[in-house]
């Protein structure tokens, strides 16, 4: 499978691909760039999307953007609404996640750090599977 993961941090970013890869046997492309993001999953390249909520710096037409909001974007073109989009996030209370969830139509969220990447990697098979 090819994951797209989306997150302003490199290391931790990096980091979490690497454990994607070695323990789930995906290849993982990293980028906090809105534009890359789009020409990827445009492209049909991308079976799914790890997109972290906050990008701070990221800009799309001129404005700021955040990861809920490039996820709503990529579920409402038709040519990536079939890709499943994880939102990941340290900084999201309970409360919130439902509203957050909703709002960025994305199929999934959940708070960092992962812990358990064996039902993390689970999740991710799911839904990818779901999609097809």
């Amino acid at each position: 499978m090819k994951i797209l993961l989306v997150d302003d941090d490199y290391l931790l970013a990096k980091a979490t691909a690497k454990l994607i890869e070695r323990l789930g046997g995906h290849q993982v492309f990293i980028t906090d760039e809105p534009v890359t993001i789009f020409q990827e999953c445009q492209t049909g390249n991308v079976d799914l999307v790890l997109m972290d909520v906050n990008l701070p710096g990221a800009c799309w037409n001129d404005e700021e953007i955040s990861g809920a909001d490039l996820a709503r974007s990529l579920k409402t073109d038709p040519l990536t609404a079939h890709i499943p989009i994880i939102l990941l996030t340290a900084y999201a209370m309970l409360s919130e996640q439902e509203k957050l969830l909703q709002a960025s139509q994305a199929d999934k969220l959940l708070t960092k750090p992962i812990t358990d990447y064996n039902v993390f990697l689970g999740l991710i098979t799911r839904l990818w599977e779901a999609s097809r």
